[in-house]
């Protein structure tokens, strides 16, 4: 069933191409096909995707693609196509956090793209890094292939840095030069904050990277107990005490502090990547963007990687053979050169980078886009809780979180009511 408040788009053309070679189960397209598609992060995302499937349905005159209105988060678009299973209204294609993969394939829900991917000759040619294609890969499946890939890292107002006393051309590369730094930048009488680390990023984005930079992690290997209780996420912590002590963080919401970058109010931000293309946008020529990795704490340290994956639901065949035909357009290299043309985004297809056509001379212009690219070398998953209660504990380390930053709670004392919290909630193995 397709949703009534979905977003139409109607090709037009003539008859629909010869389709690739397919595993014998997929028949050739004898006939129009018409595919939901849902999305969500309207902000970031509205326009890309009406532009995606324009420019595909101009390629393919045979499948219509059909955008349902897209939810506001990750967590929304995956609490509504849970409701969708029950109502039997999946759409066909949906792209979701990369952490909400492992909720979707426990639950049964994704196709598996891996027998797609083995049997198209063109795949070989859509330049694939086998790790961020990795990233969409659950439990020994494809459950999905990059869309919109992004590490956490900082932006600063170069004017701002340099009335502080600082180098925009040597941005601070640790926590504690990011403290001092942003203590300088606070001048209240000025109407200047110092800075704003986003700890409530979707899917406690940012925390876990705090974690993970620490050389820590989530849970043990064997998923049996939480381990960012442990020193590395003590550190993680108390650090996000001290960006509100000694780096002068207000206890603000992310939109006001969003604003207030983009009016010369504030010195320093923590943010995904995703936001670069709305930031350059928003700050027009109002003050010098420059951006800087996110510090690691631990010769060990990595960091998450964030963004979205296209996934296939439908189980009908005659529309699968048309989803990966979606899926395979918008995650290679011609979809992926939209979107980082309209995000900060990096796509899981190494070619557009290399192609002057699509985004060398691109990256060559803009550095900032290049931070997120140079960060590859320590990226890893962003972790997903298994079980049933994967969204309550999301939203139990938000609360944890709102407490250290508010300072109703000392930072250990938040961490150990939050990790027994979470431990209730984790299935227990089985001897």
């Amino acid at each position: 069933m397709l949703n009534t408040n979905r977003r139409r788009f109607v090709a037009g053309g003539a008859a629909a191409a010869a389709t690739l070679a397919m595993p014998t189960y997929l028949r050739a397209q004898s006939r129009p096909v018409e595919l939901s598609v849902q999305y969500s992060i309207p902000a970031l995302f509205k326009d890309l995707m009406e532009n995606v499937a324009k420019e595909f349905m101009a390629k393919n005159p045979g499948i219509t693609i059909n955008l349902r209105a897209p939810e506001n988060g990750y967590e929304e678009i995956l609490q509504r196509n849970l409701r969708d299973v029950i109502t039997n209204s999946l759409p066909d294609v949906a792209f979701h956090g990369l952490n909400r993969q492992r909720t979707l394939l426990e639950r049964d829900i994704p196709v598996d793209l891996k027998p797609f991917m083995d049997a198209d000759t063109e795949v070989k040619n859509l330049g694939y890094s086998p790790t961020l294609l990795s990233l969409g890969q659950v439990l020994g499946k494809q459950t999905g292939i990059g869309f919109a890939l992004s590490t956490p890292i900082l932006y600063f107002n170069a004017d701002l840095v340099k009335k502080a006393g600082g180098d925009p051309a040597k941005l601070p590369t640790t926590w504690d030069e990011v403290v001092k730094l942003a203590a300088a930048i606070d001048a209240p009488a000025a109407n200047t904050r110092s800075m704003f680390f986003d700890w409530t990023i979707t899917g406690n984005w940012s925390w876990q990277a705090l974690v993970l930079s620490h050389g820590g992690s989530l849970m043990n290997a064997d998923e049996s107990k939480v381990a960012f209780g442990e020193e590395p996420g003590r550190k993680a912590i108390q650090l996000l005490r001290r960006f509100v002590d000694e780096g002068k963080m207000a206890d603000i919401r992310p939109d006001t502090a969003v604003q207030d970058f983009f009016a010369g109010r504030l010195g320093i931000a923590q943010q995904s990547t995703a936001q670069l293309g709305r930031f350059n946008r928003e700050i027009g020529g109002r003050f010098p963007l420059v951006c800087a990795r996110f510090p690691l704490a631990s010769a060990q340290g990595r960091l998450p990687a964030g963004g979205n994956v296209g996934m296939m639901f439908t189980k009908d065949k005659a529309k699968q053979e048309a989803a990966w035909k979606f899926i395979k357009f918008a995650c290679g290299p011609e979809g992926g050169t939209m979107m980082v043309r309209a995000t900060g985004y990096m796509p899981a297809s190494t070619i557009p980078a290399a192609r002057e056509d699509m985004l060398a001379k691109f990256y060559a212009e803009n550095p900032n886009h290049m931070i997120s690219i140079r960060q590859q070398d320590v990226i890893t998953g962003w972790y997903a809780f298994p079980g049933q209660n994967a969204l309550r504990i999301t939203d139990i380390i938000n609360d944890g979180l709102q407490t250290v930053v508010n300072k109703s709670r000392e930072p250990l004392v938040a961490l150990d009511a939050t990790v027994a919290e979470v431990e209730k909630l984790i299935p227990k193995k089985r001897a």
